[in-house]
């Protein structure tokens, strides 16, 4: 894949701003008469104020944080659509509004989806061990931790852990393929973080067991079940599981990760090309902002899993202390609770190198957001301030 030193990079982002690329979004203003730009779309129901936070906190790029950004708002609240940026550094042309993504751990939400239908039709019970379904993979150590604690992360169980720790060390190895059974012994044969159900700690692993939990229940291959369960009664015909192709099939905008390149300089490479298997069932899902948006609204009202109980499992946050800043937990199975603007707001961020997805929702669903940053910083111990900024235009600020 082809690198982008400091110098060079800071070259072409120059002669983006040139061009006009990085002047401002591409959106349909308010005006139905209004011929469509290439790619663009919006409706009438937009506010004012919200495009113009939106316009603002997508605006400049590319820049050193975000190559191009992706964003659609829906909800009785106002509805808006734009992006900005570029589709590739190296020819400079204004990034693709439909194209697909790689969306990290937004697949969790799928997989909780597919694992609660499962417990709806009473194929999987939330309150039964883990071990009882996979007695071959978890061990006896590990034989308390139930599917609920698989799902809202507390069941102790340690990350795997990968022979590097750096991006540099995860580019190098970006084509190894991991066998999700292999992740879970490696996982397993340490000791526990804590005991099951005492605290929270967001890790893949979890989700690895999930995955592999349904295709034995099922009998069918996790990808088939997402695709049966999920994607085809949706028609999110953007939406797939890529197994081991490192690709991006379609459309897509590329992705930049900022490293030390091999000379030793730092910049820009191109981390587009990159396999997922290390994700699989935790965050190896590519789909689009249009595809996302139509998930996350049926998925509120009750389309994807059944309301009751078991929807309200989404919504559930177990009170115990997280594990690592000891502050209130904040996931429940799938989604995520944040307070933005003063109000309750939940849904679920991802991260693949180059790219940051989220789709949020207030849980009458007046406002919802997804969006898609092709970030130089993905997977960053703070949030990309592009992502952060398109957040805070959608809700408001953080509360304390």
């Amino acid at each position: 894949m082809p690198t982008i030193k400091s110098s060079t990079a800071r070259t072409l982002l120059a002669a983006a701003l040139v061009l006009g690329v990085a002047a401002g979004p591409t959106v349909l203003p308010a005006t139905a008469s209004t011929p469509t730009p290439a790619g663009a779309s919006a409706r009438p129901r937009t506010d004012p104020d919200l495009a113009t936070a939106m316009r603002t906190a997508i605006a400049g790029l590319p820049s050193a944080d975000a190559t191009a950004a992706l964003v659609r708002v829906g909800g009785t609240e106002g509805v808006w659509r734009g992006s900005s940026g570029v589709r590739d550094l190296e020819t400079g042309r204004a990034a693709d509004p439909k194209a697909r993504f790689r969306a990290g751990s937004v697949t969790k939400l799928f997989t909780a989806a597919v694992v609660l239908q499962l417990a709806a039709e009473g194929k999987v019970d939330l309150d039964r061990s883990a071990r009882s379904y996979l007695p071959e993979l978890i061990p006896a150590s590990y034989g308390g931790v139930t599917v609920r604690q698989l799902l809202n992360h507390t069941h102790g169980i340690p990350a795997a852990h990968f022979p590097w720790t750096t991006v540099e060390g995860a580019y190098a190895n970006r084509f190894r393929i991991h066998d999700p059974a292999e992740m879970v012994r490696a996982a397993t044969a340490q000791e526990r973080e804590f005991a099951p159900g005492e605290r929270q700690h967001y890790l893949n692993i979890g989700y690895t067991i999930a995955g592999l939990l349904v295709e034995r229940v099922t009998g069918e291959s996790y990808e088939k079940q997402v695709a049966r369960r999920v994607t085809k009664p949706l028609g999110l015909r953007d939406t797939y599981l890529p197994g081991t192709d490192p690709r991006i099939v379609g459309p897509h905008n590329h992705g930049y990760q900022r490293m030390t390149l091999d000379d030793g300089t730092t910049g820009l490479r191109d981390v587009t090309v990159w396999g997922s298997t290390d994700g699989w069932a935790a965050g190896d899902l590519i789909s689009t902002t249009a595809d996302l948006e139509r998930f996350t609204k049926a998925l509120f009202r009750g389309r994807v899993v059944p309301r009751g109980p078991l929807l309200e499992e989404m919504f559930t946050v177990p009170d115990v202390a997280d594990f690592t800043t000891g502050e209130r937990a904040e996931y429940a199975v799938g989604l995520a609770r944040k307070v933005l603007g003063g109000r309750e707001v939940w849904g679920k961020t991802g991260g693949r190198w180059g790219y940051n997805t989220a789709v949020a929702s207030t849980r009458d669903g007046s406002r919802t957001l997804v969006y898609s940053v092709n970030s130089t910083d993905a997977k960053g111990r703070d949030m990309n301030k592009v992502a952060m900024n398109v957040m805070v235009a959608a809700y408001g600020m953080p509360s304390q």
